[in-house]
């Protein structure tokens, strides 16, 4: 259950978009950057790392000589980025909270700490306001911002029980653009990511005398998969003239959990082509 919303159109607005206009833009879209930070060894937990900007986190933490275990409902994605990237799986319904606490206890059993937690879990559920439930506006704060709160706690009893010395400690939220931005039908996402956004500040400030730094990245449109289907159009509307890509969020992971960033605390960081900068007219 990766945080993946932005990186898919509505299927409204790709159903106008002609297929002559498809292009792969194989020799214009900059290709990922390659991530060549060497950390000492950390060990990072990342929620719903099994696909999309998921896996990409837990690509680059294993590319920076980091130990990593990520959690996901999906077994089966879970199983395949294990075997590929070496990191340890963790099947895990983040929904089901003693599910979840006890993952994170086995990891502190085996590990001693955990340097850097990437929560990242996330779903959407779109559908019109009169059609949802309070069932279905619940479950995606169960999934999307309840976890958020629960690794968090977590971090700190246990950093707290080793006597609470301020020492390296990252945590990193995915929140979204949508905290800021909505259309209709997406109240359930759109409170869960305001919620993050919120609740980054907050922590900030209960963990800082543990010396953790919190802070969120809220993704615009993010493409995975699809990425070759995408239109010049979808490309061009972006200030930076592409369509993001997984990658380009996995490296600001990196770069916040590198040591000498620690002055980087509290914030929420767009990283969305430009977009929620571009002011929009319809002619």
């Amino acid at each position: 259950m990766a945080d993946n919303y932005l990186e898919r159109k509505m299927e409204d607005y790709r159903s106008g978009k002609s297929a002559t206009t498809k292009t792969q833009r194989a020799s214009s879209t900059p290709k990922p950057g390659t991530i060549n930070v060497k950390f000492p060894p950390r060990r990072v937990f990342v929620t719903g790392g099994a696909s999309g900007i998921g896996r990409a986190i837990v690509e680059a933490f294993r590319k920076a000589n980091c130990r990593v275990a990520f959690c996901d409902i999906d077994a089966k994605a879970g199983a395949a980025t294990a075997q590929a990237t070496g990191a340890q799986f963790h099947p895990v319904d983040v929904r089901d909270v003693d599910a979840l606490e006890a993952c994170l206890e086995r990891l502190l059993n085996a590990w001693g700490d955990i340097d850097v937690i990437v929560n990242n879990v996330g779903m959407g559920n779109f559908v019109p306001l009169i059609e949802s439930s309070i069932d279905d506006f619940e479950n995606v704060l169960k999934i999307n911002l309840r976890p958020v709160f629960v690794t968090s706690r977590r971090l700190a009893i246990h950093r707290t029980n080793q006597g609470g010395k301020p020492a390296y400690g990252r945590i990193i939220n995915l929140c979204s653009t949508r905290y800021l931005q909505s259309e209709a039908g997406t109240e359930g996402y759109a409170a869960s990511k305001g919620g993050i956004a919120s609740l980054t500040h907050a922590l900030m400030m209960s963990l800082a005398p543990l010396g953790i730094t919190v802070n969120c990245i809220s993704p615009g449109w993010i493409e995975n998969a699809q990425y070759p289907a995408m239109t010049e159009d979808d490309h061009l509307q972006h200030p930076s003239r592409r369509v993001g890509k997984v990658e380009d969020i996995a490296r600001m992971c990196i770069f916040l959990a590198m040591p000498e960033n620690d002055f980087i605390n509290g914030e929420n960081i767009v990283i969305d082509g430009g977009m929620t900068r571009k002011m929009i007219y319809v002619d």
